[in-house]
């Protein structure tokens, strides 16, 4: 008995229960747009291929050949930008691209992880958001072990991956724990690009030969992108196709290609294997027009081959057996929709302890400036010399609270990685995301505000009185979310570091002016006020503080020579020099009735963007 069969034999009814016969296309092109307007390009040509259950097939070719576009083209993860024509199969039928996401699995040439999990948890949370409810826990524990055994990983199962603060596992056992993170879901269809990469040879080998196990045990079909594989490696694929220039040079059984080459004129150097025969026979980007003709496999050599008449007999042959219309999904593969928002919920909140970059350093941050605002608006006396530090503290720190809200980029940009990934296998949509990155942060801003508000409320002696700190405090946890979903919302339209940085930067900046500090708002200029100012979060937050801190405190009033009192901002509140604070509310145009209507508006904004930021998302995954 081999090792497959060993690990997995618990579960192989479960991999029989839909077997694909075969997995094929015809005449797949793909084409981009370019920045000539109504003109296209080109990049792969009238592709045709078929594939058996139990088959290794290997896509090779120089670079710019297109296998990477053909294999995306064949997993429906085909860009945007990007139109693809031709019609993909199984067992015969054509086929539903819901189907095909749900029962295939693709890894990407880079590993999407998350940093701050185990090795073991990467692989039980890929069980949990991918598997149906019909396979219980322990069934999944005991595919989790298999991989983990079968892929070396067992003795590294507690390992965290690594974030950039603190280094993890090495880049190969991250290629093999991809790999591994895939196969958990028993796909029935497996596509592969470059996955041997970042391996050395012995590891590399051990992989495909665990896939090629895979494979023939449990019928599995599989598609794999490679670049220059070792004699060993390329002797483990059952048919190779071979791309140039976005053409065909051969598409057939391996242990056929050196007679393929001998047909088409190809000399076979002594020094050479046929694997690296299959790639400098058709790369022609270093060599000279002469040498070109002489030792190429063109695309006319292909078209005119024997090989193709055989292809094109077999895939008439499939479909007339097939049955007449599309394979369905059948609801025993979807994944439960409350099983998936667990999972991510449960996934995210160990990121959100572990990762210093994702909570971390933002407590560190704010309690930095905690301290520093409160050592410089150290006990303000309620003096109206002081009504203007009052309110300079009051727009200080809600401006620079929600600014510093950028810190949050680096890890869920990383978040928005493997959504991507899992989105585009047909694991889950926009909607569980956005919920589980909402749910798990919401504690974490509300114990940074609780923690800021303790340090600067008091120090600065703000307007005493429980009621009065923990209303402040709801506007600084209001404005952390509101800060934390532009964030989002950026970070999912521009999914780019510096781009997302300058983007919410520049945001920020435009909230700061236009939030009725700088300019008070019936003074701001029609256009700013009318088409930002109403709805600039960060106005509701220092309008709603300003509120809190004036509308039922004293401010004493200098007295005059003559006995009187001086207080610019309003008369006196009394017999002594004192002057109520909702005078300066009015100086800003504010009225104090206003303050729960703000909340409501704040709660709006905060939805808006995380909705915007659903839009975005499901716009832009593929």
């Amino acid at each position: 008995m081999s090792d497959v069969e060993a690990d997995a034999g618990h579960s192989e009814q479960y991999f029989r229960n839909d077997e694909y016969d075969s997995f094929m296309w015809e005449d797949i092109s793909v084409t981009v747009e370019t920045r000539r307007p109504k003109q296209k390009k080109t990049i792969l040509s009238d592709v045709s291929g078929i594939v058996k259950k139990g088959e290794l097939l290997a896509l090779m070719g120089p670079s710019g050949s297109g296998k990477s576009t053909l294999l995306n083209a064949l997993a429906q993860r085909t860009p945007p930008n990007r139109s693809v024509t031709g019609i993909s199969y199984i067992n015969g039928c054509k086929v539903d691209e819901q189907l095909l996401r749900s029962r295939a699995a693709y890894v990407d040439q880079e590993d999407t992880l998350t940093g701050s999990l185990t090795v073991r948890e990467t692989l039980e949370f890929a069980a949990r958001i991918s598997l149906p409810s019909s396979v219980d826990e322990s069934e999944r524990l005991m595919r989790v072990d298999t991989l983990l055994r079968r892929f070396g990983l067992m003795d590294l199962a507690d390992n965290k991956i690594g974030t950039p603060i603190k280094k993890g596992i090495s880049g190969g056992q991250k290629r093999r724990l991809s790999v591994a993170s895939q196969l958990v879901t028993a796909p029935r269809i497996l596509f592969l690009d470059e996955p041997t990469s970042s391996l050395d040879a012995l590891t590399a080998w051990e992989v495909l030969y665990y896939l090629k196990q895979v494979a023939e045990k449990f019928n599995l079909i599989v598609i794999l992108s490679m670049h220059q594989p070792s004699t060993r490696m390329f002797e483990l694929c059952d048919k190779l196709l071979l791309l140039t220039e976005g053409g065909v040079a051969y598409n057939g059984p391996v242990r056929k290609l050196q007679l393929y080459f001998q047909d088409s004129g190809y000399e076979i150097p002594n020094d050479m294997t046929m694997a690296e025969c299959a790639v400098h026979s058709i790369n022609t980007d270093f060599v000279s027009e002469v040498q070109r003709h002489r030792q190429a496999v063109t695309k006319e050599c292909w078209q005119k081959s024997v090989q193709l008449q055989n292809l094109r007999r077999e895939l008439t042959e499939e479909k007339a057996s097939g049955v007449i219309g599309f394979i369905a999904l059948e609801d025993r593969w979807r994944s439960d929709t409350f099983a998936v928002l667990s999972a991510l919920i449960h996934r995210s909140f160990i990121k959100s302890y572990r990762d210093v970059v994702a909570y971390g350093i933002r407590f560190a941050m704010y309690l930095g400036l905690a301290v520093l605002m409160g050592t410089v608006w150290l006990r303000l006396e309620p003096t109206q010399g002081n009504v203007q530090s009052f309110v300079n503290a009051i727009f200080f720190g809600g401006a620079f609270m929600s600014f510093m809200a950028v810190a949050y980029i680096p890890a869920f940009l990383e978040d928005h990685s493997v959504f991507l990934r899992e989105r585009a296998s047909g694991l889950y949509g926009a909607a569980p995301f956005v919920v589980a990155n909402f749910i798990v942060g919401v504690p974490y801003l509300f114990l940074i505000s609780l923690l800021f508000s303790l340090v600067v409320y008091w120090m600065s002696n703000f307007r005493p009185g429980a009621a009065a700190f923990f209303t402040w405090t709801m506007w600084l946890f209001l404005d952390l979310l509101a800060a934390e979903s532009l964030v989002v919302l950026v970070s999912s339209l521009m999914p780019i570091f510096v781009v997302a940085l300058a983007g919410t930067a520049f945001a920020n900046g435009l909230w700061m002016c236009v939030g009725g500090f700088l300019v008070p708002p019936q003074t701001l200029n029609p256009f700013w006020r009318y088409l930002f100012h109403y709805i600039d979060y960060q106005s509701y937050v220092f309008q709603g503080m300003m509120i809190n801190e004036f509308k039922s405190r004293n401010y004493t009033c200098p007295g005059t020579p003559d006995g009187g009192c001086d207080c610019i901002y309003g008369g006196n509140s009394g017999t002594e020099c004192e002057m109520e604070g909702a005078a300066v509310l009015g100086t800003y145009g504010f009225s104090s009735t206003t303050a729960d209507r703000s909340v409501w508006i704040m709660i709006a904004i905060i939805a808006g963007y995380r909705g915007f930021c659903y839009l975005a998302l499901r716009m832009r995954a593929h």
